[in-house]
Formats: structure tokens, sequence, C-alpha cells
């Protein structure tokens, strides 16, 4: 996190505050009070004129978010350095705040402890306003706070708060998450100071970035005698003082690349050394056990090892990994999603090709289901014409052509015209029809020359052989 995403978050929830009626703008006078606030926490020269010459085209009216960001970034983001104190900047942010949202009777933790929520609240959130937390980090701090506490994770708790979570929305703002911690829901068993114990060494290490802090014994340089100091270990040094109040410093060991930690043998008495091997100088340290001794190690060693690898903080880089899977996993599954959508484009145009075909072949069946029916409609009113007439001189005339001996020619010729045995009959009696006109003239002249052959049949609708 850079240092202006850092300073912006707090004060993003100090503009948030002066909008009272949730218009997203604040008035001028205000935003001169915010202003000049910030500028001397960040000790920055402040301008008074800066913001009325900022604004001297608009009207009288309040200033929005967007409106207030130019001033902002040209006057009081662009020169603030890192010079500052930290906690009296996010103080003056909480204090603005803190006044309209903080419900104090809602919670069993004092406004220190919500103050430190805040801020760990800040560090953790997601880099987009409105600010929230989301599960993954909510599922952190909560985490890290049951270890301070030297509670025990319950998993199924968190899945089941998870689960009621994520039915309305997968974060929550930073007043919901102050309730949360606040409410005890996951300090159960804890008494309120354990509670405050745990929030302050967790705000300790992910805001204060110390590591690591408690009494150890060290060696002078001059007298050689072993003095009791508060050690408390940073990722670019140990600072050590008289007491835990932090009140009188009495040191620095820098870290940088070159520096080396490594355990002594027992000597003068004193157990559990070790030696911390710096650019200057070096720095023998007993601890009061073993393994408070074993843990001073590895910590001093982890933050040498980042610092020459040029990493951040343990916590820092921890955050960073899991916003970067996270960025990792919802790129993913906008990818997913977009080859869904485009299958799902592809399944419709798909379907709607074989609705068209369908659509095609139906109306060509009707249509040949149309031409069935007209030629039905055509072979029925031939039947119904037979039928019309004199069946009687119609059959007597059939017998008598069955009996002629032309009858072996006219079968010969019927049998060459059928396609089917199912069309017999009807190729048959049309057959008839068509020999009986044919021959009705000459019938008996021809007959007494069929020695000489068939006569020819005139009609074009029997073939000739």
């Amino acid at each position: 996190m850079t240092l202006r995403d850092e300073l912006l978050k707090p004060i993003w929830h100090a503009f948030t505050a002066l909008d009272v009626d949730k218009s997203g703008k604040v008035s001028k006078s205000q935003l001169k009070v915010l202003s000049h606030n910030l500028c001397t926490v960040l000790k920055i020269p402040h301008d008074p004129v800066a913001l009325e010459e900022h604004f001297k085209d608009d009207d009288e009216g309040p200033v929005s978010n967007q409106g207030y960001m130019p001033y902002l970034n040209k006057f009081i983001l662009d020169k603030a350095t890192d010079n500052f104190d930290r906690q009296d900047f996010h103080k003056m942010c909480w204090t603005l705040s803190s006044r309209k949202n903080l419900e104090q009777n809602h919670i069993f933790i004092s406004n220190d402890d919500a103050f430190k929520i805040w801020c760990i609240f800040n560090f953790l959130s997601e880099d987009r306003y409105p600010l929230i937390i989301v599960t993954e980090e909510i599922e952190y701090l909560l985490r890290k706070l049951t270890d301070a506490m030297g509670g025990s994770w319950v998993e199924e708790r968190f899945e089941d708060y998870k689960l009621k979570l994520n039915s309305k929305r997968q974060c929550l703002l930073v007043w919901e998450l102050i309730s949360l911690v606040g409410s005890g829901h996951f300090s159960k068993g804890m008494d309120h100071q354990t509670l405050s114990m745990g929030i302050n060494e967790v705000y300790q290490e992910l805001i204060l970035d110390v590591l690591k802090q408690g009494y150890m014994m060290k060696k002078g340089h001059k007298r050689k005698n072993w003095t009791e100091r508060w050690f408390v270990l940073k990722p670019g040094y140990i600072s050590y003082y008289t007491s835990e109040d932090l009140a009188e410093k009495k040191g620095d060991i820098l870290l940088d690349g070159s520096c080396s930690v490594e355990p002594l043998q027992d000597k003068d008495g004193k157990k559990c050394l070790f030696l911390i091997k710096s650019s200057q100088k070096s720095f023998e340290i007993s601890a009061s056990e073993r393994k408070k001794k074993q843990e001073w190690i590895q910590a001093i060693q982890t933050c040498v090892n980042l610092l020459r690898q040029g990493r951040p903080a343990p916590h820092h880089y921890s955050r960073q990994k899991r916003r970067e899977l996270r960025l990792k996993q919802q790129a993913e599954q906008e990818e997913l999603e977009l080859r869904m959508s485009e299958l799902q484009t592809a399944n419709e145009a798909k379907q709607l090709e074989l609705e068209n075909m369908r659509k095609v072949g139906e109306k060509h069946t009707s249509s040949l289901m149309a031409d069935q029916r007209k030629d039905d409609a055509s072979l029925m009113d031939f039947f119904l014409f037979l039928k019309d007439k004199n069946t009687v001189v119609f059959f007597s005339i059939l017998t008598l052509l069955l009996c002629n001996p032309l009858f072996n020619r006219f079968e010969d010729i019927a049998k060459n015209v059928m396609v089917k045995n199912s069309q017999r009959l009807t190729q048959l009696l049309v057959l008839t029809v068509f020999f009986f006109i044919d021959f009705r003239p000459s019938v008996v002249t021809e007959v007494s020359h069929y020695e000489k052959g068939p006569p020819t049949l005139r009609n074009p609708f029997i073939l000739s052989t």
C-alpha cells in the first residue's frame, strides 16, 4: 500500500462523516477545517487561500468528494512525506468519523479498542470506495485475534457466521466490523481485559509494524553489565526501552541484509543467550527461557531474510499475496462467466437455427400433405365419376371384352402399364375404359382379322410394346 492510499482511507471516513445528510457533499467551511487539521497532523504548511482559490468559480453550495479530490491531491497528498506521527493522523480522522457512527452502548469494548479495530479495518479493506472488508480478511483478523487471546479457533462457528453473511453480502463496513468484534461472539469465554489485550497485540503488529516485543537482558558495551530492557522488533530495526510504556528509549539495533543472529552457549551465569551482529556492532541478549530465545532468533532472522530479498514485512507481504490471489480468482471467474455467456449465446443461436429448420420442415410437410390431399381428391372425383355412370352397362361391356379373343393381348398391355400390384384393379378399369373407347367402332370387324395381328391402340395412355 502506498502512502497516498494509506492516507486516503482515513480521510474518506472523515469526509463521509461530515456529509451529514448523505448527499455526497460537504460545505466549504467544514472542508476548510478538515484541510487545516490534515495539514497540521501531516506537518504540511497550510495555505488558507488555496482552498478559496481552488473553488473561486463555484457557487457557495457544498462540495462533492470528486470536487474536493483535486485540492486534496495537489495541496495535501502530493506534499505529504513519511515524517509525521501516524497515530495522531489516525486519531484525528477517527474523532471526526466516530462521533457520527459509533454506537458505544451496543459494544463491549472501549473507545480506544474500537479505534484500533478501525485502523485494522483500513489496513485490511479493499482499495475501492465505499470501503469494505471481504470475508477472507474478516477470517484472517478473527484468527489472529483468537491466537493473541490464547484461544482456540472454532471453524464451525465462523462457517455459520459466513453463511449468514453471504446470505446478505460477502463483506462488512467498518462499523459493522467493530460491532462484530465488540459483541464478543468470537471471544466467548474471554473477559474484556483479555479481548482488549488481544486487540492491542494485533494492532501493534498490523498497524505499528511490531513483529515481536518483550523483556530481555542486554549486555552493556562499556561496563559489560546486564540490564533488563523492553525490546521492540520492527521490519528494519530493534528498539529497546527502559520499560514497556516506551517512555524512555535507550537505543536501536539497525538491521540490514548483512546482519546475522546466532545462539550462544550459557556463560557468566546467564542462560538462553544469542548474539545479534549488525553492521555497526554486536549485541549479546539473554532471554528468559529457551522458547522465547528461539522465537526471537527466528523473528530476527525472518526480518533479515526479508531485507535481503527486498520484501515488505510478513503481514504486508501476506496481505499482498491474498489480494493477488483474489484478483486472480476474480479474473478467472469473469473469464468463466464470459465463456459461459458465449456458450449460451451459441446454444441459443443453434436452437434458433433448429427451430427455423423445424418450421421449414413443417411447411414442406404441410405442402406435401396438401398435394396428397389434392391427389386423393382427384382420385375420389374419378371414382365418383365412374360411380355416377351406368354401372350395369359398364360391367356388361367389361364382360364382353373379357370373353373376346383380344383379352390376352389386353392383359399383356395391362401388365406393361402396371407399376404396383395394389394398382391392378384401378389400372384395369382405366385400361378397360380406354380399350372400349378405342375399339368400339371396329370391335366386330377387327375380330375376323385377329390372325393378322392385334389392332393398334390410338390412346396415348397405353404404352406401345
